[in-house]
């Protein structure tokens, strides 16, 4: 508990500070993207810090600096977000759902650095969004990252994946990045606020190109990504250091 609490007070203030820090630079029309990665990446690093929940990369020679990809990863946790923030090298966008905007600072905060919401309840507004996502990293030759998933897995097992991460990728023509995240479950499961130390193991895994646009559709690139995070997951036939 008492770690709980710790981390619970570091979560408010590494926000306080890094999220004022990203609203004032981009009041004043100051920082580069480069910068508000920085400010996401220090804010991700101090949360990981305080919970004790060492991260551990694999492939990381996957996500190729100065090329736009997507970064599609599982999602069961809240420590997804934190792990894959803190250990991507190069810069990144994430794509959430828009109700984070809605949170004190941290709403603002998210705007200010550049990160995409997805307004779930309008189709429309969400494919614009994506796509303004895909213009976004195809001009900065960023990467964006994704839970296809739409939402946290409730028992920890690979939840069926939605659509959208891969038609930006097609139509934005850049490769997919499966990413498997697991021992983050095991921090802090959905519907749980305590946390339990345990070892987060982020596996990036050999990008998948995009089909021709004019000839694709999401569903084959779709099934590829998945089975490839399913092996490291246990969905599937496991990798090393998977645990």
């Amino acid at each position: 508990m008492i770690r709980t609490v710790w981390t619970g007070l570091v979560v408010v203030a590494a926000t306080v500070f890094w999220g004022s820090a990203a609203i004032v630079a981009s009041l004043l029309g100051r920082g580069g993207a480069e910068w508000y990665v920085h400010v996401t990446r220090r804010w991700a690093r101090s949360i990981v810090w305080a919970s004790g929940c060492p991260v551990v990369t694999h492939g990381m020679e996957n996500v190729r600096p100065g090329e736009a990809q997507v970064v599609a990863a599982n999602h069961v946790s809240w420590f997804d977000v934190f792990a894959i923030a803190a250990v991507l090298e190069v810069p990144y966008h994430f794509v959430a759902k828009k109700e984070l905007e809605r949170i004190p600072l941290f709403g603002p905060a998210w705007k200010a650095a550049g990160h995409v919401s997805i307004d779930r309840s309008n189709r429309e507004r969400a494919v614009e969004s994506l796509r303004a996502a895909g213009e976004k990293i195809s001009r900065d030759r960023s990467a964006v990252v994704i839970f296809p998933e739409g939402t946290r897995s409730r028992d920890g097992r690979l939840q069926p994946f939605k659509k959208g991460a891969f038609m930006l990728a097609i139509e934005s023509g850049v490769a997919v990045v499966p990413t498997a995240v697991t021992g983050s479950y095991e921090i802090m499961p959905p519907g749980q606020w305590r946390i339990r130390p345990h070892t987060i193991h982020v596996h990036f895994l050999p990008p998948v190109p995009a089909p021709d646009v004019a000839a694709a559709t999401p569903e084959p690139l779709m099934e590829r990504v998945r089975a490839a995070i399913a092996t490291v997951t246990g969905d599937g036939a496991a990798l090393p250091g998977s645990g």
